[in-house]
C-alpha cells in the first residue's frame, strides 16, 4: 500500500462547520491515518493518488484547496498532533 500526504483549505469555512466533519470522515475510512497538523493528513492505501484526490474532492467545493503527495522518503518533525511512535511505524513500514 502507498502513503499518501494529504493537506487541505476549505475556503471560507469554518473549521467546526459540517463541511470539515464530513471531509475528516472520509479521510478516516483509509485503512491506516494519522492527523499531522490542523488539515494535515497521513493515509495509507491501495488507492492511487489521482483516485485519492477524486474521492476527497467530492467532499469539497470548487474554490477548496486540495494536495495530495505519496511519501517515500524519510521526514523530520516537530510538535505534530498525532503519537510520534504512531508516526515512526508509519513512516518506516
Amino acid at each position: 500500500m502507498a502513503k499518501y500526504l494529504v493537506t487541505y483549505d476549505l475556503v471560507g469555512t469554518s473549521e467546526t462547520s459540517s463541511d470539515y466533519e464530513r471531509l475528516i470522515e472520509r479521510i478516516k475510512k483509509y485503512p491506516n491515518w494519522g492527523k499531522i497538523q490542523k488539515s494535515v493528513w497521513l493515509i495509507r492505501t491501495s488507492d492511487s493518488h489521482t483516485a485519492v484526490r477524486d474521492a476527497l474532492w467530492s467532499y469539497m467545493d470548487s474554490n477548496d484547496r486540495l494536495f495530495v503527495i505519496q511519501v517515500t522518503g524519510t521526514a523530520a518533525w516537530q510538535n505534530v498532533i498525532c503519537e510520534t511512535s504512531w508516526l515512526k511505524n508509519f513512516l518506516n513500514s
